[in-house]
């Protein structure tokens, strides 16, 4: 339990991908809040990031990083329901 609150929220940078609507720095996070772990994979594409890819790999995974904070952040999520299921 120590060292998952040691790593609590933070988020981690796995790679960059090219998919056939663009290039997307990828993400996940872990955390625990509340008695809630929760775990998250997280996508930015870079062309909403504003980074050129001439600069640098540590300027690209940073402003995208921010980005993915940012939105994660004020994220609203909702119980789909069990009528649902």
């Amino acid at each position: 339990m120590k060292e998952d609150l040691a790593h609590n929220n933070l988020i981690r940078f796995i790679n960059i991908a090219r998919r056939k609507d663009g290039l997307f720095a990828n993400f996940k996070v872990k955390g625990i809040k509340g008695g809630t772990t929760f775990s998250a994979s997280i996508s930015v594409d870079m062309a909403a990031a504003e980074v050129d890819l001439g600069d640098s790999l540590e300027k690209i995974i940073e402003e995208c990083a921010r980005i993915a904070v940012k939105e994660v952040k004020k994220a609203d999520f909702q119980f789909e329901g069990l009528s649902a299921v």
